[in-house]
């Protein structure tokens, strides 16, 4: 039997047809891709905790309740795990914490579920904080993790959480405390805004550049202060006086000029300084032994600072999961390691 051989205008027309069948083929996949919504990540499983329960002498009114907010990132999910376990464990009145949880959207039911049976008696509640809020006022700073829209999340706090909440503790994911945060809470704010400890030895023109400090317009933010740093992991905030005091804006504006001036490095911290900074409600160092993962390049081991420690916070790059995992832990991860709860995939195995 001959055989048939394809014309040149035959061959160009399934050549064509061919083309086009691939191109619908991938814009289809293209849409399918922008329509669905994004994949939850699988989540760590972690051990439940034990129970915590009030001693004798604890209150029973909502005005006993201890509100504290933190962060859901689904990539520190461990250390925020772990900080809730200390919390608990060192609390005089462990039913009385009451957490406030900030994720981003269509992850909540996955993580609302993997609290619940790690803390099935935990008082909580999650809220969504939309990224759009923030997404495009932030500027690149030097670490990446430093410009992810929920490290943003804290100054948005005030108009998320119920209005009934007038005093808030907002911590960081990356710490532990060892404790009562009770101490904490009952700070005297003396008529601030936020309270946390300060540190005035620390060389505050190193978290700005050479364009903020050479205008004379943007520098006198900070006459008549004595401006100190204080680190935005830990801090008591009184958000009554926040939302009066239209700090959710202000920190904005300072976001704003960022964009257009690059006057800082530092991801969230710095336009806090700018409005905070020597105004402030100063308190005990021992509530925030901070810089424990080292510096936000490198992540090299650091030892404590003497005298009593009450917060542990492995500020920096090097967090103590990933380094405990990589078998090159710091001497102080070990001390984190007590309130890990991650259920690794050999100890699951093996029960």
């Amino acid at each position: 039997m001959a055989s048939r051989s394809l014309s040149y205008s035959q061959l160009l027309g399934l050549l064509s047809f061919i083309l086009h069948l691939v191109t619908t083929t991938t814009m289809a996949v293209r849409v399918g891709v922008i329509l669905h919504k994004p994949s939850a990540p699988t989540l760590p499983v972690f051990r439940e905790a034990p129970a915590f329960r009030n001693g004798d002498q604890c209150g029973t009114r909502e005005a006993d309740h201890i509100h504290i907010a933190m962060t859901l990132d689904t990539n520190y999910l461990r250390g925020t795990m772990a900080a809730v376990l200390s919390l608990l464990q060192h609390s005089t009145c462990p039913e009385n914490l009451s957490f406030h949880f900030l994720s981003l959207p269509h992850f909540e039911n996955d993580l609302f579920s993997s609290i619940k049976s790690t803390f099935p008696y935990l008082n909580f509640k999650i809220y969504q904080f939309d990224p759009n809020l923030v997404r495009s006022k932030i500027s690149k700073s030097i670490r990446q993790a430093l410009d992810q829209p929920l490290n943003y999340a804290r100054i948005y706090l005030a108009d998320i959480i119920p209005s009934t909440v007038d005093r808030i503790i907002y911590l960081d994911s990356d710490l532990v405390v060892v404790d009562d945060i009770e101490k904490l809470w009952h700070v005297e704010m003396e008529g601030k805004v936020v309270a946390a400890p300060e540190y005035c030895h620390a060389n505050f023109t190193y978290y700005f550049t050479k364009a903020f400090w050479s205008d004379p317009v943007l520098v006198k933010v900070l006459e008549g202060k004595r401006p100190c740093y204080f680190n935005t992991g830990v801090m008591v905030v009184d958000v009554n006086k926040w939302r009066k005091g239209s700090y959710t804006q202000k920190v904005e504006e300072w976001m704003t000029i960022q964009k257009q001036k690059r006057i800082y490095h530092l991801g969230s911290l710095p336009p806090f300084l700018l409005i905070f900074a020597g105004d402030i409600k100063a308190v005990n160092h021992r509530w925030n032994q901070h810089g424990l993962g080292g510096d936000n390049f490198e992540g090299r081991c650091r030892t404590l600072h003497p005298g009593p420690i009450s917060l542990l916070h492995w500020s920096g790059k090097g967090k103590p999961w990933l380094r405990l995992d990589s078998r090159k832990p710091c001497i102080v991860d070990h001390l984190w390691a007590p309130y890990d709860l991650y259920r690794s995939s050999r100890h699951s195995l093996e029960e």
